[in-house]
């Protein structure tokens, strides 16, 4: 059976396979529509753009959500007893202590992120100090320890910035298509210029579908994975069930919401739209609470 660790070179090989398969997507659609407009500087664009979104998100891609969430970095001396649990549960874990911010959010959740182990950071919200007693801290720390661990936090967050950049893009190739089939219908090049438009309308339909199912390459296998990881690592699941009890009951919205990095987070950030038909699970970036609380209560930890 997987455990900690064990899938770290295994999600490694899959954020560079991410990366790359990005870098030579957007060159070729880049070169697609250099070749029909017959203009060559849109390649050079799509190269730079492809090249800097592909490492720019392998290096900056936890300061971009952090940012983006509004996240505040807190000291010892800010929250004793949030740091004595982080550095307690990194000697278990064998891991360096991770940087620790605070998301000014009433919602309880938090994640992790970083590119490995040295530069991670555990994100919490406020809500989820305010909610959650020890115990229950304890267990959801343990859990995105072990998506460090096991380099999950790498993973998604690539992913995330990227679906992020593939919603971007699909806004670019619809203004292409417009402005590039107005140009060539302008010059009776009438079957390019519809030929252009018709990708860039595909373009701007496929890229949400596209981005949801580079968010699914993460499986959602991952999220049962750190949750009896960090039951191993406190030896008590009952502390990560009931938290996952509080966090997905709770109904407080979140202010700042962004579909591209709601799979980061320990359980969706969107309260009250979660359905659980077969066909809404397809697309779940977090398997059911009741399933992994049911598994974590399953547990014989001795």
């Amino acid at each position: 059976m997987a455990s900690i660790y064990t899938q770290a070179d295994s999600n490694t090989r899959k954020t560079w396979f991410l990366l790359t398969g990005f870098l030579v997507f957007i060159i070729a659609i880049g070169y697609l529509f250099s070749y029909i407009l017959e203009d060559s500087t849109i390649l050079y664009i799509a190269i730079i753009f492809s090249i800097f979104s592909s490492f720019g998100s392998y290096w900056w891609s936890d300061k971009i959500v952090l940012s983006m969430y509004k996240a505040k970095p807190i000291e010892k001396k800010d929250n004793p007893e949030l740091y004595r649990i982080v550095e307690n549960l990194c000697i278990t874990a064998g891991l360096p202590v991770p940087k620790i911010f605070v998301i000014p959010e009433n919602q309880p959740n938090a994640f992790a992120t970083g590119r490995n182990a040295k530069h991670a950071v555990i994100a919490v919200t406020q809500g989820l100090l305010n909610r959650l007693e020890k115990s229950e801290l304890q267990g959801v720390i343990a859990h995105e320890m072990s998506h460090i661990g096991n380099k999950d936090m790498l993973l998604m967050t690539v992913v995330a910035i990227l679906a992020g950049m593939i919603a971007i893009l699909a806004n670019m190739f619809m203004r292409i298509s417009f402005w590039g089939g107005h140009r060539n219908s302008d010059n009776n090049k009438g079957n390019a210029g519809l030929i252009l438009m018709i990708l860039g309308i595909f373009a701007a339909i496929l890229a949400p579908i596209a981005a949801t199912m580079v968010q699914l390459a993460i499986s959602r296998k991952r999220e049962f994975l750190a949750d009896a990881d960090g039951a191993l690592l406190t030896r008590y699941p009952e502390g990560l069930a009931r938290a996952l009890e509080k966090i997905s009951s709770d109904a407080t919205p979140m202010k700042i919401k962004n579909d591209a990095t709601a799979n980061l987070f320990i359980d969706s950030p969107y309260k009250g739209k979660q359905k659980t038909s077969w066909f809404i699970k397809l697309f779940m970036t977090h398997p059911p609470v009741e399933e992994r609380i049911n598994a974590l209560r399953g547990m014989d930890i001795k």
